[in-house]
């Protein structure tokens, strides 16, 4: 029997590196969708000219700039093309899937929670979103452009991540070396909630999406324990063993990112995975200790 065939969008990147190796172990063959062509390499012009690989079974778009690059100014210019590599990558996507002869079983696209309103209310899957600032309305028109004119014959599957917890990139990799120095902290007073999850439950869970064909809709791609900010950096120092005594104002942030991008890192809300835990998925780094003892372990 031929292997199931993945097409990754966004595959060279800090989930999809790990998704791809999580696929392939399992016998998968993967096809990643990148800017540059390789061996098992295709790229966006050539998903827009060729449409998908013969045989796809199903399509993962993880693409986008990285926001929180502090070494890119929040220009006008910046801002488009963190909505274009989300939008125009996830449109590209649901375009070769509908110009298919033989559509893929799934469309699973990631997005993120900017879009649910901070307050002492958790927001699961059926919570309203609203628009209200440049992340906001990013999450709202990332998730239309996963739309399928006709998705009675394949899946789409809308998973809207939390902060992804994992060695190789995202927050970790950009707070390992103060915290290790003994120069971590909470940001401000630490008490915003921090949505989060281990980078190997997101990927189990785009996993998951693929292989129950029961999955479809909404899922919010979080763990299921709810966190501050200031519960996280105790339990990264502590994985870490090392003090964590120096807060970092908020002020200091919006001067690094500009505030339009630092709500990322100051202003979260509550999220619960009330459909994936209906669904069954088991979390492998269900609390916060455990995903920083992972993360701590790999390091130095």
């Amino acid at each position: 029997m031929a292997l199931k065939h993945v097409v990754i969008g966004g595959g060279t990147g800090f989930i999809g590196k790990r998704l791809v190796q999580i696929l392939r172990a399992d016998g998968y063959d993967v096809t990643t969708i990148s800017r540059m062509p390789a061996v098992k390499h295709m790229t966006w012009h050539d998903l827009e000219k060729d449409g998908l690989p013969a045989g796809t079974s199903a399509v993962v778009n993880l693409a986008g700039q990285n926001v929180l690059d502090p070494t890119r100014r929040w220009t006008s210019g910046f801002k488009q093309n963190v909505w274009n590599s989300r939008i125009n990558t996830t449109a590209a996507c649901a375009r070769a899937i509908e110009k298919a002869t033989v559509k893929p079983k799934v469309f699973v696209s990631i997005c993120g929670v900017s879009h649910y309103a901070a307050g002492s209310e958790p927001n699961t899957e059926e919570s309203k979103t609203v628009e209200f600032d440049f992340m906001s309305r990013l999450c709202t028109e990332w998730e239309k452009a996963a739309n399928l004119s006709d998705n009675s014959i394949c899946r789409v599957v809308k998973v809207r991540s939390g902060v992804v917890i994992g060695r190789e990139g995202g927050m970790i990799q950009s707070l390992i070396l103060p915290f290790w120095f003994g120069l971590g902290g909470p940001i401000a007073d630490g008490s915003h909630d921090l949505p989060w999850i281990h980078i190997q439950d997101i990927c189990h869970l785009i996993k998951f999406a693929i292989e129950k064909p029961e999955v479809s809709g909404v899922l919010n791609g979080v763990a299921p324990q709810l966190i501050s900010n200031r519960d996280f950096t105790k339990a990264f120092a502590s994985a870490l063993i090392r003090p964590a005594l120096f807060p970092l104002p908020e002020f200091v942030l919006n001067l690094i990112f500009s505030k339009e991008r630092a709500v990322l890192l100051t202003n979260g809300a509550k999220v619960v995975p009330k459909r994936v835990q209906e669904y069954g998925y088991e979390y492998q780094f269900p609390d916060i200790r455990s995903a920083c003892k992972d993360v701590a372990r790999l390091f130095p």
